[in-house]
């Protein structure tokens, strides 16, 4: 878990995509990256749900499996940490155990509802999260185990609140603020107000839609840049088109020739490191056969 600490305290923003199981973690890793983010939102459309049906075990499991097989640091979107302060002794003792470098806690309702996928807030009193963010920090066993407070009040009550709890949340021992803006430009205000550290979330179009380079983010105090969604946003598409392709009689978009299929059948058996495991089996239960 000091290897997410370290990161973070480098000199430069740290940049952690949405993965939703150990294939995507596979491939993230793959492509360079250091930070890896389970995102609640992501499981909850995967699952044909919303992220309010999910439970805890259920991102426990995620983790088990993506942590497997990827060794780069995870990332916990925790929701609302399944519970009051209470809940969180059990929900902070499980990430640890699955393996997560660290754990993101939102200040609304739990149960969750599904509203927020809308754009509706369910705040609980800032006094209540504070609480929860106390607990969440005495019950972890690892120092280096980041506790991310997040608050999406400037969504719906304004900046000044969204503020007021970040500063609060901190004071209460949280590692990171996430303090969602609602419009894009805020994200400055919330640097300047609050310094770092500090965690920003792309709610759509990837960097480009931030309006501030990976610099100026840092040099305001924003420590991790989380994608949330877009891995899961083009895979949706390319299965999407996939399968109404082959309803339709029609070649797939992406495999239409059985080269191309063979091509990506290969990329994914590098991804997954099949031949270690076949390695392994000439070395034991195939010796010796012909």
């Amino acid at each position: 878990m000091s290897r997410l600490r370290e990161l973070l305290g480098s000199d430069k923003l740290l940049v952690a995509p949405l993965v939703f199981n150990a294939l995507t973690a596979r491939l993230a890793d793959e492509a360079g990256f250091q930070a890896l983010y389970l995102g609640g939102g992501s499981m909850g459309y995967v699952k044909a749900v919303t992220e309010a049906n999910l439970t805890l075990t259920e991102m426990v499991e995620a983790g088990l499996e993506i942590r497997s097989v990827c060794r780069v640091p995870l990332i916990l979107d925790g929701a609302c940490g399944w519970g009051d302060a209470m809940h969180l002794r059990r929900t902070i003792a499980l990430s640890e155990a699955a393996g997560f470098a660290a754990i993101e806690i939102e200040d609304q309702l739990a149960p969750k509802r599904a509203h927020h996928h809308v754009g509706i807030e369910h705040a609980i009193p800032a006094e209540m999260m504070v609480a929860k963010i106390r607990e969440a920090v005495a019950a972890r066993s690892d120092p280096d185990f980041v506790i991310i407070a997040r608050t999406n009040t400037a969504r719906e009550t304004g900046l000044d609140e969204a503020l007021r709890r970040g500063e609060a949340y901190r004071r209460a021992g949280a590692d990171m603020l996430f303090v969602l803006p609602k419009r894009s430009e805020d994200a400055r205000t919330i640097g300047e107000r609050l310094g770092g550290p500090l965690m920003y979330m792309t709610m759509g179009g990837g960097l480009a839609s931030v309006g501030m380079s990976v610099e100026e983010l840092h040099g305001l105090g924003y420590r991790l840049l989380v994608d949330p969604a877009t891995p899961l946003l083009a895979a949706y598409a390319a299965m999407r088109a996939s399968y109404r392709a082959l309803a339709a009689g029609d070649a797939d978009p992406t495999a239409a020739t059985p080269q191309a299929a063979a091509e990506i059948q290969k990329l994914i058996h590098h991804t997954i490191g099949l031949e270690t495991l076949l390695d392994i089996e000439r070395r034991t239960v195939e010796a010796g056969q012909s």
